[in-house]
């Protein structure tokens, strides 16, 4: 078993930044690829981001691509997204989520543990 807890979100001015973070624990984390989904009120739960279990491969959804940056510290066991340039449209609960495997995937269906979510909340 893996255990997810993602960090506070919060409410941001557009233009502004957030960074989110999820620690694990449970099985060593390096065994996980992990990813970043959303899911905005009346949506359904979308792609945001992931990563390989060594850090090395990163995918982004077209949305966030060049706005968002997600980075893994093995030795800390955590995963974070860092979020520039938000925009109201990015107002969600974002999930992180671990995937038992070491490759990434956009696909939620593929991942086995999921965090409770964090609000971000983007204002005009």
């Amino acid at each position: 078993q893996v255990q997810l807890v993602e960090s506070e979100g919060g409410l941001v001015q557009a233009g502004g930044s957030l960074r989110l973070s999820c620690a694990t624990s449970g099985r060593p984390f390096s065994r996980y690829a992990m990813g970043w989904f959303r899911q905005a009120p009346g949506k359904e739960r979308e792609f945001v981001a992931t990563i390989n279990w060594s850090g090395g491969i990163t995918y982004y959804a077209d949305s966030v691509k060049g706005r968002f940056t997600i980075s893994r510290d093995n030795a800390k066991n955590t995963v974070y997204l860092q979020m520039n340039s938000l925009k109201p449209g990015d107002t969600a609960v974002y999930y992180c989520a671990a995937r038992n495997a070491l490759t990434t995937s956009r696909n939620r269906v593929e991942y086995d543990y999921w965090g409770q979510g964090t609000q971000v909340t983007v204002s005009s």
